[in-house]
């Protein structure tokens, strides 16, 4: 993982990119001190959980929470053990959802399939009693949608991408570097390109989507 950590770092620097976002909670968890440290000052990095907490902190006092992500997202804890260290007695029950990002990434959303592979997580035990779900993936706001219309009303569904995006913007804004001319062109880099992903980016992004491989390799 360091390895590839570095290629992903200095490619982004290379490109004098002034913030780095971790867009994904199990790479947060297991990699943002990392990231952090090997960039230094070079660029602002973020990651996904921590705008969350301090969302959490703000909002969700004396709350029980559930939250569906990886298993490696659910197994570190961290959403757990960063709301509980608040103070603010927010508990975090959490439930292991494997199934739904690579049925997101297949396509499968929308429809009769994901419907009921998202009735069965929910319905489990383990989020018996919340207030409120926190999604604990970037792939599950695009089954935002289905999962409202599961709890219909009774549950909020704290959509976690529209929280980082405004902490991204409030950073910008504060360090004096948002852009606000018009749109500028669009890179995209993998660090492992197949066609499949290439194709499933545009469930994404609603385009298609043109992906550079990097490192190249000869």
């Amino acid at each position: 993982m360091a390895y590839g950590v570095v290629c992903d770092c200095n490619l982004l620097l290379e490109k004098n990119c002034k913030l780095i976002l971790i867009a994904c909670n199990s790479a947060s968890a297991a990699a943002y001190d990392l990231v952090k440290a090997y960039v230094g000052t070079k660029a602002k990095v973020v990651n996904v959980i921590d705008p969350v907490i301090a969302y959490l902190d703000q909002n969700w006092e004396n709350k029980t929470l559930g939250l569906i992500g990886t298993k490696q997202t659910v197994n570190s804890g961290i959403y757990a053990n960063k709301a509980e260290a608040l103070g603010k007695n927010i508990q975090v029950k959490s439930l292991a959802t494997p199934l739904l990002a690579p049925m997101i990434e297949e396509g499968f959303f929308s429809n009769s399939i994901s419907e009921q592979i998202i009735k069965e997580y929910l319905a489990q035990p383990a989020l018996n009693g919340i207030e409120g779900l926190i999604l604990g993936c970037t792939h599950y706001p695009l089954i935002k949608p289905q999962i409202d219309a599961y709890y219909q009303g009774s549950i909020p569904v704290i959509d976690t991408s529209i929280i980082v995006a405004e902490e991204i913007k409030r950073i910008l804004t504060m360090e004096d570097m948002l852009h606000t001319g018009k749109e500028s062109s669009r890179q995209f880099y993998v660090s492992d390109y197949t066609d499949s992903f290439e194709k499933s980016t545009q469930i994404f992004f609603g385009e298609a989507i043109k992906l550079t491989q990097y490192p190249i390799w000869d």
